[in-house]
């Protein structure tokens, strides 16, 4: 199971209900701009884009995890497949995640910037509590999602000035926009979630068992 890309002005529930739908939504939105035409070193520079990983630099095994914090099947993974995932692998050392935004519509790009605007120890614990409150925050009938992440926000620690200087930043959105430009060529990702272990992937949400066959073969 997995979620297709969508475009920006679909609505959040739209995606709930039909995870296979037109691919390159926010890539189309925001193709005219210069940002994703070159690697700006702006960009480049901020550190806000570095690398969001979780367990060991060192660890043996390193997989690269796309995901969208709108996507049904990234919170399936997050919920039911991670904390095994981090007991016997990550918190064991053998297995680092690298976490790689893929947003699929513009409530998730805004999460996803707002996930990056944080410190980065603070970065996977944020994802996670999005990911375990999607159906609050996301797609709750009435809600309005900007409040909402507002209010996980400064769960997080981060102030309301920050946050809202954060969702406006336009450069932060090209930023992550870009990156999931160069996923789709250099990786060929046009789904979430997707996995990637030594030039191995994976397309969808997997059981631990699952998980653990996919690095198996990819390190084998």
């Amino acid at each position: 199971a997995l979620c297709r890309t969508i475009r920006a002005n679909d609505a959040a529930t739209e995606m709930r209900t039909t995870m296979r739908i037109s691919r390159r939504p926010l890539l189309a939105l925001l193709a005219a701009s210069p940002l994703l035409a070159r690697p700006a070193l702006a960009q480049l520079a901020d550190p806000r884009m570095a690398p969001r990983s979780f367990g060991r630099p060192d660890a043996p095994v390193k997989v690269m995890e796309f995901f969208s914090l709108t996507c049904t099947h990234c919170a399936a993974f997050s919920r039911g497949t991670m904390p095994q995932v981090t007991t016997e692998l990550i918190d064991t050392g053998k297995l680092q995640m690298i976490y790689r935004d893929f947003p699929l519509d513009h409530v998730a790009l805004t999460a996803a910037m707002v996930a990056r605007a944080l410190p980065p120890e603070r970065y996977e614990p944020f994802i996670s509590a999005l990911f375990a409150s999607q159906d609050r925050w996301a797609f709750a009938r009435g809600a309005n999602t900007t409040e909402e992440l507002a209010k996980l926000a400064a769960l997080a620690g981060m102030s309301r000035p920050t946050f809202d200087a954060t969702i406006a930043d336009k450069g932060l959105e090209q930023a992550i926009m870009a990156e999931e430009q160069r996923a789709e060529e250099e990786f060929h990702i046009d789904s979430t979630p997707t996995f990637l272990c030594n030039g191995h992937a994976h397309a969808g949400e997997m059981s631990y068992a699952a998980f653990r066959r996919f690095i198996t073969d990819a390190t084998s």
